[in-house]
């Protein structure tokens, strides 16, 4: 078998279409049916880690960060086929180097993702609090 190729970048300028099928294609559930507000959500991110099969954007870590206290990464996308092999680990990984050891690293899961968290070494929380979007 043999083992993937992947290049990590970050904040690299990326296409809004590609971000869109990438969250459509791995089943995390953003609002793609609007463009503009991907377009926003990115613009105001201020770490965006991709993964890279060459051209091909295969993955995103998406984060709002001081770089000193805290971090929530609001996003991990992984393209389906590219699930189970490393990628979205590395992509959290990443994040949290760049945002240093100063810094926690916080992130909401989808219901279907919980145990990933805790097998790639995330600790649950029970101390959180949440007012949900009206949209």
């Amino acid at each position: 078998m043999t083992e993937l190729k992947i290049t990590y970048k970050i904040n690299v300028p990326l296409n809004i279409d590609t971000i869109i099928e990438i969250y459509n294609n791995s089943g995390l559930h953003r609002p793609t049916q609007d463009k503009q507000r991907i377009t926003k959500m990115f613009q105001h991110s201020n770490l965006v880690v991709s993964a890279w099969m060459e051209n091909t954007l295969v993955g995103i870590a998406r984060s709002l960060t001081d770089f000193s206290f805290c971090c929530y990464l609001s996003d991990l996308a992984v393209k389906k086929e590219f699930q189970k092999k490393g990628i979205g680990k590395e992509l959290i990984r990443i994040t949290k180097e760049h945002v240093g050891e100063h810094s926690m690293l916080l992130l909401l899961s989808v219901p279907t993702a919980m145990e990933y968290y805790s097998k790639i070494g995330m600790q649950k929380t029970e101390n959180g609090f949440i007012i949900n979007r009206a949209k």
